[in-house]
């Protein structure tokens, strides 16, 4: 395994010798972080786009791009793997160092192994469910747990498929399905629970940090039976960690088709209620945005008034990304690229400084 962590002097190094523009750089988290990140959600379960995916971090790495993101459940593990061997190769082969790049993963749903033999569910039920690990009265909508056993055990998988030895970033994983599925006193222990598991593992060097990964959730208002609070989740991590507590960051889709992170008032603050961005701002956690581009979708025509909004933009994609890494309070907008003609399209957005906050707001006028 590859030792070490991101580091604000690694990760401000690397920023430094980048050619990328002004602004495209932010500090979050005690580091220095791209606003565009690689995702790696998306894709077939085979060599070919593994392939793509290892290209792409490096096409990244040159592009000034220090955000790498996946989940041990994307494509069947082996999304880890490809990140996991792409940086190793940029390690060993190209002078990258380890402190100057992100990596971040997330544990929750119950993963195959694409590599296995054995059919999906029957690996599944003998690695997990059979052995104990991940509890039957613990599991949520067929594929879900949290359960402090089974976490412990994801991290140190996602650490073997990464091949590092600190994970920069680790998530609790779309933990509203957990929220759906039990009333409120049994989810807030099984939170406290994880917490718990994810507090220890930092301490023990396993991950720096710990955020919550939602799709649903943090978008979602209080009355409804998925929204989870970051007020809540900061009052857990400090009664268990106090100040020094390792809850660092969120992550939600942003993006023009799906912008309530910016626009709709889901989490309560204060007097009254903030969008999840702003709360997230006010809590100090900083913010990643998934689905960037809608899987794609965001690439083909968009309205006039979005191609007037960002003439720095040189394509449909660049311009929805743009969107979406300029957005107040976001710190890192993640696309899923493994084609490098792709990578080649929406990397080169780094050397075009993000948009004026304003710009953004006023599509919402």
């Amino acid at each position: 395994m590859i030792k070490g962590r991101a580091t604000l002097d690694g990760t401000r190094r690397f920023a430094d010798r980048s050619s990328a523009a002004r602004g495209h750089f932010r500090e979050a988290a005690g580091l220095v972080l791209s606003s565009i990140g690689l995702g790696t959600y998306l894709g077939r379960e085979d060599a070919e786009t593994d392939a793509g995916y290892e290209e792409c971090v490096a096409l990244a790495l040159e592009r000034g791009i220090n955000v790498f993101d996946s989940a041990i459940n994307y494509r069947g593990q082996k999304s880890e793997r490809a990140v996991g061997r792409a940086l190793a190769r940029a390690v060993r082969e190209k002078g990258i160092v380890r402190e100057e790049v992100f990596v971040s993963t997330k544990g929750g749903y119950l993963p195959h192994d694409a590599d296995d033999p054995r059919d999906p569910r029957r690996y599944i039920l003998d690695t997990f469910v059979e052995t104990g690990i991940a509890p039957r009265s613990e599991i949520a909508q067929g594929g879900h747990c949290m359960a402090p056993g089974y976490l412990s055990d994801q991290i140190d998988r996602s650490r073997a498929n990464l091949g590092l030895a600190t994970i920069d970033l680790y998530y609790l994983h779309n933990i509203e399905a957990q929220r759906a599925a039990a009333d409120r006193p049994t989810f807030k222990s099984r939170l406290r629970a994880a917490a718990e598991v994810l507090e220890r593992a930092a301490e023990e060097g396993r991950i720096a940090a710990w955020g919550l990964a939602t799709w649903d959730g943090l978008r979602a208002p209080p009355e409804h039976p998925e929204h989870l609070s970051i007020a809540e989740a900061v009052a857990v991590a400090k009664e268990i960690a106090g100040a020094r507590h390792h809850f660092r960051a969120v992550q939600l889709p942003l993006n023009l088709a799906m912008a309530q992170a910016i626009a709709f008032p889901s989490q309560d603050a204060g007097p009254g209620r903030r969008p999840a961005l702003a709360a997230a701002k006010e809590a100090s956690l900083a913010a990643f945005g998934s689905a960037s581009l809608l899987q794609g979708r965001l690439t083909g025509d968009l309205p006039e008034e979005i191609e007037a909004a960002f003439p720095e933009a040189r394509s449909n994609a660049q311009r929805a990304l743009q969107f979406a890494r300029s957005a107040p309070g976001m710190t890192t907008s993640l696309v899923g690229v493994s084609r490098r003609a792709h990578g080649e399209d929406t990397f080169g957005l780094a050397s075009v400084p993000p948009a004026e906050a304003e710009r953004v707001l006023a599509l919402f006028e």
